[in-house]
């Protein structure tokens, strides 16, 4: 019940250029790198503060022709550690296996060219080769990773490489092959190969930076006649990774997740994936000023930066893989002004972006999640920036009011604050304000449990203010359609038909709900957002669906967490079996690999393998290859199907399996220092 990369990778995926398609990625906790579609290019090959942005390099042109306007589709496999592409053109088939090398700046794609003729046959091609390198130790502000377009270009005929160099630093991107090719011009590798019926060669590409010239050319050097063994290691490398996840006492990581036994495929590969999908955003990087972080996106977007919200998506992950990491970011977060930006960055732990009105409610969520699984109060009584952790936990639960109209709600402005492309969705909105009674009961829930024990009736004013609060949240309710109003600062209300309301509302505050409101929520859920493989973000009637097309949070699909938050919200008010059996269906849209930054819904696009196809980065999409808020999808194990309910000061669970395995078993549960397992009947000591 330990994954590999073998039980992790995707389907093959068959695309061509021009496909709505976003191709896989890859880490090494250094950087990242994608596969373009193409059987050998990589692009966004960067490994912060060195990048060459999105730059497109080792593009394959065949009998002088490049390889997209061939109309050859190329079949890709992602395994966590390597991407596999494989193309027929002609009488030859190509098959390369890209990996990034551990522990270094580099990425290697080896390429096997065998000919399926039935006489000797020469394959005429290039490899199209180009740099923007850089070396940019400043804070990264822009979504995509800087370039600089000025690189000066020298061919090294010794080695068969070429080499890029910036100009505003020391920067080196070296590239070439092994065996060397025919001939080398400043912009290309070129090859002639002399292939024997049936026979196959074997050419490694090597794409090799250094923060000098003299380190990018040692590190070439080390890997171009090594690329099996680089392969090799990184798969190695990987499968120990991904055994640490799950055991005590590991090298890799402070923590250790739960291990799900169980002979349904379905459950598994959701539950591995949400670990997968993030940890794949670790960075070890020694240019981090933070250490160890987890940034959000991958493998082209914002690469050196966390968001709070998709940490705090992921932080019930969090909190059992790696606590010592998320004491250090809550603690960092509060010498941020939360107010001001969406997260941090690593290079200089500067704050990126704007506000996202929901950082308080990621502040009390992270909190919550790593005390009552880690226990350690008497961290509540560190001094951080001119207070304590538990005086910035009392602010974030209380920083509603700096918002609050004369309807009792917080009025949380405008688009970019809150979803950024659904127009209607302002101001005065259910989520947020049920999510502010959520975190009220949860930083009095921690403080019940402060060194010191004199907060009693700070907390009974707590929970009195979160009362009030939904008592307001349900006026915004629209009577018997299972949705929500929002409301703007004349007065005016509009109807929203979006999944963030219902997902929040059913999250934050599923017991001030009435039966009629659950029930109404559910057939809402059924009738407008659920497809049989994802979900829809925005209700397709709603009157906002012209606004924009994107996939995250539209009517053409969802963001990644989304669907894993409305099942576990489903679970939560009586609703299990319909979400069990959705969350079994949705794991053929993890046939791509780990869940992307949001997904297509049924109907909408054509299923890729099986389940929703993911969206791609270009315009109006502008969504990356996948997202830190995967973890999520471990949530719907954990406190839905074996209904862990860790507290302060216990744990038990109500499970509710339905159709699942009756056998299943959820071992090593950490809470507080003690190990436990749960079954059908419940949860016991280990």
């Amino acid at each position: 019940m330990i994954p590999t990369v073998e039980s992790l990778k995707s389907s093959p995926m068959t695309h061509r250029y021009g496909d709505i398609y976003n191709p896989p990625g890859l880490t090494n906790f250094l950087g990242c790198v994608q596969v373009d579609v193409d059987p050998v290019a990589i692009r966004s090959h960067n490994y912060p503060p060195f990048a060459t942005s999105d730059t497109v390099t080792g593009k394959l042109f065949w009998n002088d022709r490049i390889f997209g306007g061939t109309d050859m589709p190329v079949t890709i496999t992602w395994y966590p550690d390597r991407i596999e592409r494989r193309a027929e053109i002609g009488e030859f088939v190509l098959s390369t296996t890209t990996a990034l090398v551990v522990g270094k700046m580099a990425t290697v794609v080896r390429i096997k060219i065998e000919n399926r003729a039935g006489s000797s046959r020469t394959a005429k091609f290039k490899l199209g080769v180009r740099g923007n390198v850089t070396n940019a130790r400043r804070p990264w502000n822009d979504a995509l990773p800087p370039l600089e377009k000025d690189n000066t270009v020298a061919m090294d005929e010794q080695r068969g490489a070429i080499v890029f160099s910036a100009q505003q630093s020391a920067a080196v991107i070296v590239q070439g092959t092994y065996p060397r090719p025919a001939r080398i011009t400043s912009q290309a590798l070129h090859f002639e190969l002399e292939l024997r019926a049936g026979e196959t060669k074997t050419i490694s590409f090597v794409a090799a930076i250094g923060e000098t010239a003299a380190k990018a050319l040692s590190l070439f050097d080390d890997l171009a006649s090594r690329a099996d063994a680089a392969i090799t290691h990184a798969r190695d490398d990987w499968n120990a990774e991904l055994a640490a996840c799950f055991t005590p006492g590991n090298d890799r990581y402070s923590g250790f997740m739960p291990t799900l036994e169980t002979t349904d495929a379905d459950v598994l590969k959701n539950y591995h994936m949400g670990v997968l999908g993030t940890i794949y955003f670790k960075r070890t990087s020694p240019d981090s000023v933070h250490g160890r972080v987890y940034t959000t996106l991958l493998p082209r977007n914002w690469q050196p930066v966390t968001f709070l919200w998709d940490y705090s998506l992921s932080s019930l992950v969090h909190s059992y893989l790696d606590p010592v990491e998320m004491s250090s970011a809550l603690q960092r977060w509060m010498t941020l002004d939360i107010h001001k930006h969406f997260g941090t960055e690593y290079l200089t732990g500067a704050g990126v972006g704007p506000w996202y009105a929901v950082n308080d409610y990621a502040m009390a969520t992270i909190a919550r999640d790593y005390f009552r699984v880690n226990g350690g109060f008497d961290l509540l009584q560190r001094p951080v920036h001119g207070s304590t952790v538990q005086g910035y936990l009392e602010k974030y639960a209380h920083n509603w009011q700096q918002f609050r109209t004369k309807n009792g709600l917080a009025d949380y402005g405008g688009l970019l604050n809150l979803l950024e492309c659904v127009g209607s969705y302002v101001h005065e909105v259910a989520s947020l304000n049920a999510a502010n009674a959520f975190s009220l009961r949860a930083v009095a829930e921690i403080l019940e449990v402060a060194p010191g024990g004199q907060n009693a009736a700070k907390i009974a004013a707590m929970r009195d203010e979160a009362l009030g609060i939904t008592k307001n949240v349900n006026e915004l309710y629209v009577k018997g359609k299972g949705y929500w109003n929002a409301r703007d600062p004349s007065g005016a209300t509009r109807e929203v038909r979006h999944c963030y309301d219902l997902l929040a509302v059913l999250n934050a505050i599923p017991n001030d709900l009435t039966q009629t409101q659950k029930s109404e929520m559910a057939d809402f859920f059924v009738r407008e957002l659920k497809t049989d493989t994802w979900m829809i973000a925005l209700a397709p009637g709603d009157d906002d669906a012209m606004f924009d097309t994107r996939a995250d949070h539209q009517w053409t699909g969802a963001y990644t967490a989304w669907p894993a938050m409305t099942a576990l919200g489903l679970y939560k008010i009586g609703h299990g079996a319909m979400a069990f059996d959705w969350y079994k269906s949705m794991a053929k849209s993890a046939n791509q690999g780990p869940f992307g930054q949001a997904q297509f819904a049924d109907g909408i696009i054509p299923l890729d393998e099986g389940g929703a196809r993911k969206a791609p980065q270009e315009f109006p999409q502008i969504c990356d290859w996948t997202c830190s808020s995967c973890g999520a999808w471990c949530n719907v194990v954990i406190e839905g199907i074996f209904g862990i309910r860790a507290g302060m000061t216990g744990i038990t669970a109500k499970p509710e399996f339905h159709g699942f395995d009756p056998n299943a078993r959820l071992t090593n549960i950490r809470h507080q220092g003690k190990l436990y397992t749960a079954t059908r009947h419940g949860i016991t000591p280990q």
